[in-house]
């Protein structure tokens, strides 16, 4: 039950925060957002952490944690935060849904996904590009699009990487590690790639930093971090098929935005895609009964 409440949590929050970073963007550099964001995440998990007593890692897992936390938050987050200034919503939304392929594909060896999760994470592609696809011209940039397929890669990557190599430590604890990470590159990144602003700061960047910070961050990527340990990787992963199906239901609730028969069809087909993944019999490895 709780792996389901983390898997919703991420489903949800996510696919808030796309419209969030693009509120802070008019205000904040790719890596500024990084930096700041991350920066008072880390401290507010770290708090946590100290709170519950949670184990400290070990030297060895903490340098594993800092390769987590530079692939996921780093360098994945931060090419998608700098693709949103180049590629529409949609066509960001649809290269993020690669990461349960990308997954499927660097774990197949230890934990194959059989026909039917294949199919359905093949599906679950298909009906993010029917929900999201731009009504007329796509609008495309060659960097802009080749770092929204990076971003799913090195996500996928990290992912893994903790999943094998993290035992020990606090869930808080080793978020918090992640994301000094990530607030560390930014520092370090943004005086190089822009500064940290690039405009003046508003009411309505700073909040949207903070629902990043407190619910993007905090929240969300604490229950990620759980959720990668509790469920195989391709299932956790299609997580990145429902945070464009949210996303355009809180269009349509909130922004009352057109909601047609395309959405309608390409939620139908994410829903039953999730569903092929998630309740799919789970394949043995070769050589076992």
């Amino acid at each position: 039950m709780l792996a389901w409440l983390a898997f919703l949590t991420v489903a949800v929050v996510w696919g808030s925060t796309y419209f969030a970073i693009a509120l802070a963007l008019p205000t904040f550099t790719p890596y500024g957002m990084v930096a700041v964001r991350f920066s008072i995440s880390a401290l507010l998990a770290l708090g946590l952490g100290r709170l519950r007593r949670e184990a400290w890692p070990t030297w060895r897992e903490a340098g594993h944690l800092m390769i987590v936390g530079a692939l996921l938050l780093g360098l994945a987050n931060a090419l998608v935060s700098w693709a949103e200034l180049h590629v529409s919503s949609g066509l960001a939304a649809i290269l993020s849904a690669l990461v349960p392929l990308w997954l499927a594909v660097f774990s197949m060896s230890r934990e194959p996904l059989g026909p039917k999760g294949w199919l359905g994470l093949l599906l679950g592609l298909l009906g993010v590009a029917v929900l999201v696809w731009p009504a007329g011209q796509v609008r495309l940039h060659a960097g802009g699009v080749a770092a929204m397929v990076a971003a799913p890669l090195l996500w996928s990557l990290g992912t893994l990487h903790g999943r094998h190599h993290v035992r020990g430590g606090g869930l808080f604890t080793n978020v918090a590690f992640q994301m000094a990470t990530a607030a560390l590159m930014g520092l370090l990144a943004a005086p190089f790639t822009g500064g940290f602003l690039r405009g003046p700061a508003t009411q309505q960047s700073l909040l949207a930093v903070g629902y990043l910070v407190v619910f993007g961050s905090l929240v969300a990527f604490t229950a990620y971090g759980y959720l990668a340990k509790a469920w195989p990787p391709a299932k956790m992963g299609t997580y990145a098929y429902l945070n464009p199906l949210v996303a355009v239901l809180l269009g349509r609730f909130w922004l009352h935005e057109t909601f047609g028969p395309r959405s309608y069809a390409g939620m139908a087909i994410i829903l039953a895609a999730v569903a092929l993944v998630q309740l799919r019999p789970a394949v043995p490895l070769p050589g076992q009964d």
